[in-house]
């Protein structure tokens, strides 16, 4: 297998999951940036122009962070990331899909129409007028979900998913590009720093 890594936030979701697996696969790095994921190249692999994306050695390529991080987990000896039994599967799934579409979808969009728009615009399409609402639609899921969490360790109870690594490293990339961790969310606050203290946060 290979791993096609680059900044930013959705590579990093799968950094950490393999780092919390212990899994090692080799990594070829893709210049985000520069746009070297929207060259032909690349595009060959994957279509979406996306990152990261996983090419197994038969060549099929997966290119959704879930999708990998779920093959992964099967794939793989070790205590799973998603779930031991139907019901946990299904409350990872929920929550991660939860947390993807309603705080870090927005919260990206609200990004690259800001921020990042000199980098997306002639990429995807962008629409700045919506910028500031897509933030504040992540602000007001956040803040329901920092209710929801209370009494809790983990995004799931006491058990590590990947739905607490999805929200973490989204959140740490969020701060850095003017969307900055709300501190009165104290559950929210103090899940973020527990996730930081797990060694694979270096990942």
């Amino acid at each position: 297998m290979k791993f096609y890594n680059s900044v930013g936030p959705n590579p990093r979701v799968v950094r950490m999951f393999m780092a919390e697996r212990g899994i090692e696969v080799p990594r070829a790095e893709v210049d985000l940036r520069g746009g070297e994921n929207r060259q032909p190249a690349y595009m060959a692999k994957n279509p979406m122009g996306q990152m990261p994306c996983l090419e197994m050695d038969d060549g099929t390529v997966l290119s959704e962070i879930t999708a990998i991080c779920e093959y992964l987990d099967e794939t793989t000896p070790g205590p799973s990331l998603i779930g031991g039994t139907p019901q946990e599967r299904a409350e990872t799934r929920m929550w991660t899909r939860r947390i993807d579409l309603n705080i870090a979808e927005p919260m990206t969009s609200g990004f690259r129409f800001a921020e990042g728009l000199k980098l997306f615009q002639n990429r995807i399409r962008c629409i700045p007028q919506a910028a500031g609402d897509l933030k504040a639609t992540a602000q007001e899921r956040l803040a329901w979900l920092d209710g929801q969490i209370a009494g809790r360790s983990y995004i799931c109870g006491e058990r590590l998913t990947l739905a607490d690594i999805l929200l973490f490293a989204f959140l740490d990339f969020a701060k850095g590009v003017g969307q900055p961790l709300n501190p009165g969310l104290r559950n929210i606050t103090a899940h973020h720093a527990r996730m930081q203290a797990r060694p694979s946060a270096a990942a």
